[in-house]
């Protein structure tokens, strides 16, 4: 049975209401900054790749490699999506490596709060390439509040707007469990990004509200000082009925929940 809308913003808004009260409990030092620079190379093995509620890979495994370099609150990062088991327009079925995303971003803490201003160019295969600015608040407070603001400047222009939680817990010998969630509540500019009915037919009105959520639980397991392995479950569901049509009718699988997992390799120095 779906979900109303109104129950569902009303559980949203609560959930909310929830976090900020838990926020105000419990407000520890911030973190010290360092000016030291910084690099890591990461390499993501993942049963699904899901991107703000949306299903981008079928029944394969995706491979997702990324390489950041920082120095004093500036970084650079460059990210690929490496999809074992990608669709051909023939119905056959290959290896390919459909995206590739540059990030440019600086981030400054005042206190016990974080900010952060960046750009991001989404080379896709699949469709036109996307540019995005994105700004971000944080708060070095109880399970780490953080609002972000994501603008598209070129094709199918938006907004996406990303609340987040998260919260780590200390195991043994440096392992932690790290937990996290997050709301996504996304606005179209653009007529091709419209509201889906229930028989998910495309309607003429542009498509707005809360759209997705998402939930993990993973594990950061330190191997001497350079090497880290992050294995992480995710759940990924639709806020609202207009975002479950949305998300279905897209969709690979035709689908709109989606349960992903996989493991990070980290070498940082």
């Amino acid at each position: 049975m779906k979900r109303t809308e109104k129950s569902t913003n009303r559980i949203v808004l609560a959930f909310l209401a929830g976090c900020l009260a838990l926020t105000l409990a419990a407000a520890p030092a911030p973190a010290e900054e360092t000016d030291t620079p910084s690099a890591s190379v990461d390499l993501g093995v993942f049963s699904k790749y899901v991107w703000r509620g949306y299903e981008l890979s079928d029944d394969g495994i995706v491979i997702q490699p990324s390489f950041t370099v920082g120095y004093k609150g500036v970084s650079v990062n460059l990210w690929g999506n490496l999809d074992t088991n990608a669709s051909e327009d023939d119905g056959d079925d290959e290896t390919q490596f459909n995206e590739t995303d540059l990030t440019l971003s600086y981030e400054k803490s005042f206190g016990m709060v974080t900010t952060g201003v960046g750009y991001c160019y989404y080379a896709l295969d699949a469709m036109k390439d996307s540019q995005e600015l994105f700004a971000s608040i944080g708060l070095d407070v109880f399970l780490a509040p953080t609002l972000t603001v994501y603008r598209e400047i070129s094709y199918l222009p938006g907004w996406y707007f990303s609340f987040g939680l998260s919260h780590s817990f200390e195991l043994r010998e440096g392992i932690t469990l790290d937990l996290s969630g997050s709301i996504g509540y996304m606005i179209s500019d653009d007529d091709e990004v419209a509201e889906v009915d229930d028989e998910l037919n495309p309607t003429s009105e542009k498509y707005s509200g809360f759209h997705d959520g998402n939930l993990s639980a993973g594990l950061t397991v330190p191997l001497g000082e350079y090497w880290t392995v992050n294995p992480m479950i995710a759940y990924s569901f639709p806020l609202t009925d207009d975002a479950d049509n949305l998300i279905e009718a897209t969709s690979i699988s035709g689908e709109s929940d989606f349960l992903y997992g996989g493991v990070t390799v980290s070498f940082a120095f």
